[in-house]
């Protein structure tokens, strides 16, 4: 069993071992919504966003967390503002300022003679460098994340599935979108520097993703996507100490490999004899994601 705990006995490793579950439980919590609302498209675009605000930031020498955060925060403001105040489609204007804030950032990232080192950390982390105080950061923005989970799950709730019923109920869809887009932004912000950001979304989206396909409760899809995300950080990183590969990608990797064996799972106990049908079409006037439906979920109010 030695080649199984050989690994965690070191320090730099343990610490990429806890650094990855503290990850895997804020993106549970916010991958969980990402995936219900569809809302991949946007969690990728604000994740290359952050490129400006990271790269101002080092050639600054200031605060990597806290240029990510105010450069995810005009995207998400920029998204916002543009799909209100336009004629455009959300999923345009994403994409405009998509590629208009990541082409910013490696305009400003060439400034540095370190051109190339520094924009493959942003883009693929070391979390096999993760120090004592990023732990720190990391379990505040878990607490963070399960606190506005907490508190805006009935919100959250009903815009995923009605955001009508959402007004009808007082529950503010505006305010709760924002609050959406809060949480998926301090997810993504919290993990990049331990994952990157190509591949915090094997984190983000593939437990959920996984467990949407199984679940029926919301909060059992959060559990269970920490779970897998939990799992996929430690095999990714025991793979990557015995084959030598790079330690985020790998961790990644195993996520999205956990995914497809869910799905493949889950389509042959759906063509079992005298199994359920497979999840149909939400209802019209839904945004739910096309795998989970709103009338095949129980929901805590």
């Amino acid at each position: 069993m030695d080649w199984l705990t050989e690994p965690f006995a070191v320090a730099f490793v343990a610490r990429a071992l806890l650094a990855g579950l503290l990850v895997a439980s804020a993106c549970a919590l916010a991958g969980t919504w990402v995936v219900l609302r569809g809302m991949a498209f946007l969690g990728d675009a604000m994740a290359h966003g952050m490129l400006p605000g990271v790269a101002l930031a080092s050639l600054l020498g200031g605060s990597l967390f806290l240029g990510a955060a105010a450069s995810a925060a005009a995207m998400a403001l920029g998204v916002a503002a543009v799909t209100r105040w336009s004629r455009i489609s959300q999923d345009t204007g994403i994409g405009l300022l998509f590629v208009g804030m990541l082409s910013l950032g490696v305009i400003i990232v060439s400034y540095s003679q370190s051109f190339a080192v520094d924009l493959t950390g942003f883009l693929f982390g070391d979390v096999l460098a993760v120090r004592p105080r990023d732990l720190l950061v990391l379990a505040l923005a878990a607490a963070a994340a399960a606190a506005v989970s907490l508190l805006g799950h009935r919100a959250f709730v009903a815009l995923a599935f009605d955001p009508r019923k959402a007004r009808t109920l007082g529950l503010g869809p505006r305010a709760a979108h924002a609050a959406m887009l809060g949480l998926v932004t301090l997810a993504i912000v919290a993990s990049f520097h331990v994952v990157g950001t190509l591949l915090v979304f094997g984190l983000l989206i593939a437990p959920p993703a996984a467990m949407a396909l199984w679940a029926r409760r919301i909060p059992v899809v959060m559990l269970g996507a920490a779970l897998i995300g939990s799992t996929a950080t430690f095999a990714g990183l025991l793979v990557s100490w015995h084959l030598g590969t790079a330690a985020g990608a790998t961790v990644a990797a195993t996520a999205v490999v956990v995914f497809f064996l869910s799905a493949l799972a889950a389509r042959v106990r759906d063509l079992r004899p005298g199994a359920a049908p497979p999840p149909s079409e939400p209802p019209p006037g839904t945004t739910g994601h096309p795998t989970a439906p709103e009338q095949e979920y129980e929901f805590t109010r």
